[in-house]
This record gives C-alpha cells, sequence and structure tokens, in this order.
C-alpha cells in the first residue's frame, strides 16, 4: 500500500533528525573516529558518495544500508523565536558575547537534542552549542540571543548574514552533482569512510554546519 503525502513528510523528517542528531553528537567523540566531511557531491553510484571536500581534495564515502537523507533549508533571524531549540555555532570575540558563525534551527520535535556546549571543527577555536533560547533582540548591529542548556546560560551576537538554516524533507533525488553536503561517518584504521547519514543544501544552500 503507498504511503500518503503526509506520512511520507514525517518519514524524510524523522530521517532528517537523525542527520541531525549525528551532527550535534558526534564532537563528542573522543577516539578520532568520527568525521565529518564538507563538500559538494561529485557523483553518486549505489552505495558510493564522491564529494569534492572544502580543502579541495576528493572524498569517497561508503553509504550503510538503510542509509539516510536530510535536507537543509534557508531561515532567517526572525525565525528564532524565545523557546525555540537551536544549535548555534560560535567564535570567542574577545570581550563581550561570542558570534555566531551560523545557526541551526531545530524542529521541535527535535527539543534536547545533544544539548549542550562543545568545540566544534567549523573553524580554529569554534563552539558549538545546543540549547533553547531564552531571550532574543535586536540590536544595532543585528541580533543578540540568550541561551539556556544545562543549567548554564550563554548570550551569542548574530550579526547580519550570517547563515541560519533549518532542517526540510529531502530524498536521494537531492544529491545531485553540485549540491553542497555535510555528511558525518566514521573512519576506518585503512582511511575508509562509511557513514549512515547524509544533510544536503537545498535551492542550492551550502550547509553551514
Amino acid at each position: 500500500m503507498s504511503r500518503t503525502p503526509r506520512s511520507r513528510f514525517f518519514t524524510a523528517l524523522a530521517a532528517g533528525s537523525l542527520v541531525a542528531l549525528g551532527l550535534s553528537q558526534a564532537a563528542q567523540a573522543q577516539d578520532g573516529q568520527r568525521i565529518r566531511v564538507r563538500g559538494a557531491i561529485e557523483s553518486l553510484s549505489g552505495d558510493s558518495l564522491i564529494v569534492k571536500t572544502r580543502e579541495g581534495g576528493d572524498a569517497t564515502i561508503t553509504l550503510k544500508a538503510g542509509w539516510k537523507v536530510a535536507g537543509i533549508k534557508k531561515a532567517s533571524v526572525e525565525d528564532i523565536k524565545p523557546g525555540d531549540f537551536v544549535g548555534v555555532a560560535s567564535l570567542p570575540k574577545g570581550s563581550g558575547p561570542d558570534g555566531a558563525i551560523e545557526v541551526l534551527i531545530f524542529p521541535a520535535s527535535m527539543k534536547g537534542t545533544g544539548e549542550g556546549n562543545r568545540p566544534w571543527d567549523a573553524q580554529p577555536n569554534s563552539q558549538m552549542t545546543n540549547a533553547t533560547v531564552s531571550n532574543a533582540v535586536k540590536s544595532v548591529d543585528g541580533h543578540t540571543i540568550t541561551l539556556t542548556y544545562q543549567g548554564k546560560e550563554k548570550t551569542i551576537t548574530i550579526s547580519d548574514g550570517t547563515p541560519i538554516v533549518t532542517l526540510a524533507p529531502a530524498t536521494k533525488d537531492d544529491l545531485k552533482a553540485g549540491a553542497g553536503v555535510i555528511v558525518t561517518g566514521e573512519k576506518a584504521a585503512d582511511d575508509s569512510i562509511s557513514a549512515s547519514q547524509v544533510a544536503v543544501g537545498l535551492n542550492g544552500i551550502t550547509p553551514p554546519m
């Protein structure tokens, strides 16, 4: 029996949840085997995904049985409201709050995913904070949000032009040559990479995470 559009939507959203969970938890790995591959798709053939990485090389990723794909779509700072759960990559600015380098707005059903603050590899010295927005205000230089997590609080500024995205349904058909992806996977002792999750940018978006 064929699935309804509604059931297909929630299946895709569940896949997106798995991808986001991988994105949020990968930085916690301590054995050095977890890896994030960022770049643009060169080809997808069967279970083999080749990505031109942002560092300039090619990465061949073996996709595990039952692998999932989720979409990343553009959002705006006006979409961030108190009570939302977000993942914010940020950098210290010296004095004052850290500055955001990207923001992922989680679906309401994923509130609490990977909650906490941890090192991130988007840029040197960057951190990822998955937390609830307790306050969001517009300022002269952009916006400022206050995040609460595990009994702690952190304030981050979001300047104009900061990439802000959210999750959206996607299918394997969206994994086209040139599409931007971030793949959370595992690197074996022989340097081979395998993954069960792929996040792809939709409508030309490059996943900023």
